[in-house]
């Protein structure tokens, strides 16, 4: 009998064609999450479980008696009980190597559009005020040859930075340990310590994984010491970021605003943040092109498919289930 497997939301079937054709496969029809109690109903009976933006609990672990593997379709995987998967021996492997530069494009996409007031822009047209040009109209910030901070040096910080260079922006970084000196030269950045970054930055991007480590790490310390002409980019994980001070931040004048595709409390918004004319905000978009959203559903299948044959793929989140 095949092995059954389970995809958590509708993903191209073209990229499924494969697992299709040697296995027992279900793909939920609603593009919506799943409560982890319904999630734990579907995988009573499942072996392999393809995950596309839901959660995995300890709830659902205990309940797929049979599972003996998983592949997020993404490369955050906060969203996976990994500790619950490795002590049941069951491998993770997440979507990396195939989503960094598009979600680099986001991040600059939004950087430019916060330093240039790009939305205000459009909705100023759409709303029928545009009646003659004005000197003082919409006036936002250069950010050719600014400083740009990178935090979390990282596949994707790295794409960010060669973005920012190609700007003429000077490019500082950190994170816990700087990266080999090769990749500083090819890209054109140098290592700094926290605060440094914080304080020479115009545009700070973060992009670090959501950990116990990182959770709301950066707060009203950060963002105290930050330019008053300065801007953050948030591309990572909603929870790396502190809201309630970055909304106490932008109130006070103490920066002059920010981008963010992700949040805290998703779908939920910081009440403190709507309405406010310095913020982008974008649906937790960064990895949502046509191409690499099909790269990732293609990609997570070939994973699953490798760890049901009992062979260890690249992306292993979690390699000691491996011995």
């Amino acid at each position: 009998m095949a092995a059954k497997i389970f995809v958590t939301r509708p993903v191209p079937r073209a990229a499924l064609d494969a697992l299709a054709a040697k296995y027992e496969l279900e793909v939920r029809s609603e593009d919506k999450p799943i409560k982890p109690e319904q999630l734990a109903l579907a995988c009573k009976d499942v072996e392999g479980l393809l995950v596309v933006g839901v959660r995995v609990t300890e709830e659902v672990l205990k309940a797929a008696t049979r599972l003996r593997a998983i592949s997020n379709a993404g490369v955050g995987y906060d969203n996976i009980d990994v500790a619950g998967c490795t002590s049941r021996k069951i491998p993770v492997t997440n979507t990396a190597g195939v989503l960094e530069e598009t979600t680099a494009d986001l991040a600059f996409g939004l950087l430019l559009a916060v330093a240039r007031r790009i939305v205000l822009g459009d909705r100023y047209i759409r709303d029928d005020r545009w009646h003659h040009w004005q000197w003082n109209l919409l006036q936002g910030f250069d950010v050719h040859h600014k400083t740009l901070g990178i935090y979390g040096f990282g596949k994707i910080g790295q794409a960010m930075a060669r973005r920012g260079r190609g700007f003429g922006m000077p490019v500082i970084y950190h994170q816990r340990r700087p990266a080999p000196a090769e990749i500083e030269r090819e890209i054109g950045a140098r290592f700094v310590d926290r605060e440094t970054l914080f304080r020479e930055s115009d545009f700070v991007s973060l992009h670090v994984p959501l950990t116990t480590a990182t959770d709301r790490t950066i707060g009203a310390g950060e963002l105290r010491i930050m330019k008053p002409s300065a801007f953050l980019i948030n591309t990572a994980r909603g929870r790396v970021l502190d809201e309630g001070a970055l909304v106490e931040a932008l109130e006070r004048g103490l920066i002059a605003g920010a981008a963010l595709d992700v949040f805290e409390r998703e779908p939920q918004l910081h009440p403190g943040l709507h309405g406010k004319k310095n913020v982008v905000l974008t649906p937790h978009i960064g990895s949502a092109t046509i191409e690499t959203r099909f790269r990732m559903a293609q990609l997570a299948a070939e994973n699953l498919a490798a760890l049901l044959e009992g062979q260890r793929p690249a992306n292993i989140v979690n390699p000691e289930v491996f011995g």
